[in-house]
């Protein structure tokens, strides 16, 4: 019997809930040789991104907010690369490895998933001053980043100096620019108390959002709660306002105010993947794949595509719950059609029929820092700390494996009863620059 090859393009949500669901459901398959999943990732682990804010504000490990592929997917086969063209007409995916030759990796199902980038402007500076925050990375940047501007501004003689280093400037408002920017601000409060020379009224802490409201995943009066929560604690929110240039760290906004910033932090959004772009398969308009609710590809003819199949951020999936509309870019959606996929390959590879994913949205979680948060949840509306509480609790139920799920656990438990950590490890992101300072250049 000819192997099943099943490739899985990306190891993300999607990615990572999906070889799960298939090594489970082929155990005897993949055992006996006769089918084979494959994972391609440039990272050799899953980032469960709700826990992003809590990394950057030192409550979570950010070990323990990422997934080990390798020990997760034992079943399955992990290629360390990124594969970057898809050539479905010959059911081939080039795979480009961290380092070495390109390689070409054939399949008969492939899974496309790749996720989201952060969707950026051509704003003046953007490039060079701005960081996301859609990386573990970036969360662990931030959080030396806030810390080491404390220090800064504390040692400085200079008012301009200590202003810039005390301003922290956050683009949009949805849910990673909200929890974000309050963890942060939180986690710095904290901090100040070790800052004799600083005082939690010099910090600027400011959220840039273009539209009129924040959080529009809940209802109008749960985010006009969270702007006066923030506005409470002194943060400046400009709604109805875009940044219009940073070049140098000098913020202008659109309703004319001018400051200088040193750390400038853009979640305004994501986009498709740009891989995308290098497959032969068919993109809508804003270039994700075209899908039915089986996760299965169609053409610009409604035809299916077989053997391709796409879901999450990269994935134009119809939401059945809400006829005429697609599924928004959430990791509710992403790991429930990762599963519903996984279901469906198997029915197919087995003669079946696929079913159709349908979820109705189950509402959204927001923490706010520590003890404070926000959410709507089946129409039931929290504020303050059962919000919060909440927050963790479901999201520790959906981190995948029980390794993490005890390591978050203990992780909250040891903050009851210690102080929260607020050193900076700013030596991380240049790690070799203390060596070469010491070691002269030779010619050879």
């Amino acid at each position: 019997m000819t192997t099943q090859r099943i490739l899985v393009v990306g190891a993300g949500h999607v990615g990572l809930y999906a070889a799960l669901r298939l090594s489970r459901k082929l155990r005897a398959q993949l055992k006996a040789g006769e089918a084979e999943v494959t994972v391609v990732d440039p990272q050799p682990h899953m980032t469960y991104q709700p826990f992003l804010p809590e990394v950057s504000a030192g409550n979570i490990s950010p070990r323990h907010a990422v997934v080990y592929l390798r020990r997760e997917l034992r079943r399955c086969r992990v290629l360390a690369g990124e594969v970057i063209r898809i050539d479905h007409a010959r059911r081939v995916a080039t795979v480009q490895p961290i380092t070495g030759p390109s390689r070409e990796v054939g399949y008969d199902q492939i899974i496309v998933a790749p996720g989201s980038v952060s969707r950026t402007l051509p704003i003046p500076g953007l490039r060079e001053q701005a960081i996301g925050f859609k990386t573990i990375g970036e969360a662990i940047y931030l959080r030396n980043r806030v810390l080491e501007r404390l220090d800064v501004a504390a040692t400085t003689t200079d008012p301009a100096i200590r202003a810039a280093a005390l301003t922290f400037v956050f683009i949009g408002g949805g849910y990673a620019g909200i929890e974000a920017l309050a963890e942060l601000e939180d986690m710095a409060r904290d901090a100040l108390r070790y800052y004799t020379e600083l005082k939690p009224d010099d910090m600027h802490w400011v959220l840039v959002e273009a539209t009129t409201r924040i959080l529009p995943e809940v209802d109008p009066d749960m985010g006009a709660y969270t702007v006066k929560e923030l506005l409470r604690r002194k943060l400046d929110i400009r709604l109805g306002t875009r940044l219009e240039s940073c070049v140098d760290g000098v913020v202008k906004l659109s309703d004319g105010d001018e400051f200088r910033a040193d750390t400038i932090v853009w979640t305004a959004g994501v986009k498709p993947h740009p891989i995308l772009r290098d497959t032969d398969l068919p993109l809508d308009e804003k270039g994700r794949i075209t899908c039915l609710a089986t996760l299965q590809v169609i053409d610009a003819d409604g035809r299916v595509v077989e053997g391709a199949w796409a879901a999450g951020d990269s994935a134009a999936v119809p939401d059945l719950t809400r006829p005429g509309e697609l599924c928004g870019p959430s990791a509710q959606h992403a790991v429930r059609q990762a599963v519903r996929m996984a279901g469906n390959i198997v029915a197919v590879m087995r003669g079946g029929t696929p079913t159709e994913y349908r979820h109705k949205y189950a509402g959204s979680v927001a923490s706010l820092g520590l003890h404070k948060g926000v959410a709507q949840v089946y129409g039931v509306k929290l504020k303050g700390f059962p919000a919060w509480f909440m927050h963790r609790t479901y999201h520790l139920m959906r981190i995948p494996s029980l390794n993490r799920k005890i390591r978050v656990l203990i992780d909250w438990t040891l903050a009851l009863f210690l102080k929260r950590e607020v050193v900076a490890l700013g030596e991380l992101h240049d790690p070799r620059e203390s060596f070469t300072e010491v070691t002269p250049p030779v010619s050879h």
